[in-house]
């Protein structure tokens, strides 16, 4: 992407959202969305010049929608519009996350559907680009419109409110001024605009899903690990038995398992321990699969959030017309990140009892809590409270969101969606995931020194040399949180682990 990424409204892609919020990319506006913009100002300054009634706009918000607005005074009903909004609470989101969000919603505007003057999108980029973030507290939103979320970032603009500046946190007049940037003037229209989205909602759903696809792919590799030092018995993952019943997600994972596996002694005839082992390691591709399953739901979900048009009203230009809409409403979004959500539970529930399986020796013949000094030595087996404790987190985070609408505006608002809180709930069952996955890599790598195989998969072998690479073998009793922090932190969340094992599965 060149360090810039170019604003359509039509072609914003989750990597193109991260390299924004995450790799601090700049953005520029396609000129194509500039026109668009242009175009549908215009409608909107015409409906505001004949006096035409229109919600938000000449008439007051939710259940004073009857109250007239007159034009002279639409444009301080507009800064209104954000000052009365503004009612966040709360830890503020993260960097990353505002900037997902404000990419989110400048791409929005770029589709001409909310009829945002230009000086208003160009303030949104600049700020971008000059990395002054709003600060927009956590709790406020319940998924119908992120509206007072929003809000804080639209004080920002106007110079009111707080900002985010080098890791610094001013007023945001005082941020601006030191980015070299002004406060913009807000328009007619333009506060309900910046608000009428759930910006925040998509932004968060999709780090989140970017996270989940590596997380995944990390669990994969885990499972992959634990089977090895388990010498578990590869057949309910042998092509022929996934082909038996075509479940969705299970053949991608059975194939990947079987991919970082290729080549070791554990694919041989009769290395098998057992002829059937413990769930976690028989239904691996399954439960997994299920994940993969609910995490395509989710970006089907995504797509249309991130280059449709959530406006309300909504300007189309073609007609001449504003109209009332409910496209800020994400219910299909709500429910995809809930499927997410419990799928990264049942994909934590296993991970967590891998360990334990593997520091049993009636199940792995491998010495009792993988020590090599006897019963005196706690070995790994602690291990499995941590594991435990990570699961029953992860499972507690897992419960439904989108089964408790609220009514607000006066029963205008009789339903909402909770997607803020849906999204950030993932992102902290992932949190949780990444420990649990570096957890099992730390046992399974554990379990393979004491097992010896001759010969590891090119994939494992890969993850058990990076995973060495950080932590050493256990001989006599140390604290094994902190090598489980290390692996989450060292060979997880910097992509260290996938890169390695991706490099060792490419053709040659």
């Amino acid at each position: 992407m060149d360090g810039r990424v170019r604003l359509t409204g039509r072609d914003l892609a989750p990597a193109g959202v991260a390299a924004v919020a995450r790799d601090g990319a700049a953005v520029e506006l396609d000129a194509g969305a500039r026109a668009r913009m242009l175009a549908s100002r215009a409608v909107v300054q015409r409906a505001l010049d004949a006096g035409t009634p229109v919600y938000g706009l000449t008439t007051a918000l939710g259940s004073r929608v009857g109250e007239r607005v007159e034009p002279e005074h639409a444009a301080a009903f507009s800064l209104r519009t954000l000052r009365g909004r503004a009612t966040a609470v709360g830890e503020p989101l993260s960097t990353e996350l505002v900037r997902a969000a404000m990419v989110v919603r400048l791409n929005g505007f770029c589709l001409g559907g909310a009829g945002v003057s230009i000086p208003v999108a160009d303030a949104l980029a600049a700020m971008l680009n000059a990395g002054v973030h709003p600060v927009i507290p956590r709790s406020g939103s319940v998924g119908a419109a992120d509206l007072c979320l929003l809000a804080h970032l639209g004080l920002a603009l106007v110079g009111e409110g707080e900002a985010e500046l080098a890791g610094e946190r001013l007023p945001a007049s005082l941020a601006l001024s030191r980015a070299g940037l002004a406060p913009v003037q807000i328009a007619a229209k333009d506060g309900l605009a910046i608000c009428s989205s759930c910006a925040v909602s998509v932004g968060a759903a999709t780090l989140a899903l970017l996270d989940a696809r590596d997380l995944l792919a990390a669990s994969q590799i885990g499972a992959a690990l634990s089977m090895e030092g388990f010498r578990a018995s590869l057949t309910p993952i042998d092509a022929r038995a996934v082909a038996a019943r075509a479940a969705p997600g299970q053949q991608w994972s059975a194939s990947g398992l079987r991919s970082l596996l290729a080549g070791g002694e554990l694919v041989s005839p009769g290395a098998a321990r057992r002829l059937q082992d413990p769930l976690s390691f028989r239904c691996v591709s399954q439960i997994h699969g299920s994940l993969h399953t609910g995490l395509a739901l989710l970006e089907a979900a995504i797509g249309p959030e991130l280059d449709g048009a959530a406006d309300n009203p909504l300007v189309i230009v073609e007609d001449d017309e504003l109209i009332c809409t409910g496209n800020f409403h994400v219910p299909a979004l709500a429910l995809a990140l809930d499927t997410t959500a419990i799928a990264i539970a049942q994909v934590a529930a296993a991970a967590s009892e891998r360990p334990a399986r593997l520091a049993t020796e009636r199940l792995s013949g491998l010495p009792a809590g993988l020590t090599r000094l006897g019963p005196t030595r706690s070995g790994t087996a602690v291990l499995h409270k941590t594991a435990q404790a990570l699961s029953v987190e992860i499972r507690h985070l897992a419960a439904p969101l989108a089964l408790d609408p609220r009514v607000g505006a006066d029963g205008v608002e009789d339903d909402s969606t909770n997607t803020v809180q849906a999204a950030l709930r993932v992102r902290d069952q992932l949190e949780r995931l990444r420990l649990l996955v570096a957890l099992e890599l730390v046992s399974a790598a554990q379990a393979i020194d004491l097992a010896a195989p001759e010969r590891l998969g090119a994939g494992t072998a890969a993850a058990h040399a990076c995973v060495r690479e950080l932590v050493a073998d256990l001989i006599d009793d140390r604290p094994l949180g902190v090598d489980v922090e290390r692996v989450a932190r060292e060979a997880l969340q910097n992509g260290r682990l996938l890169a390695r094992v991706d490099a060792a599965l490419a053709p040659a």
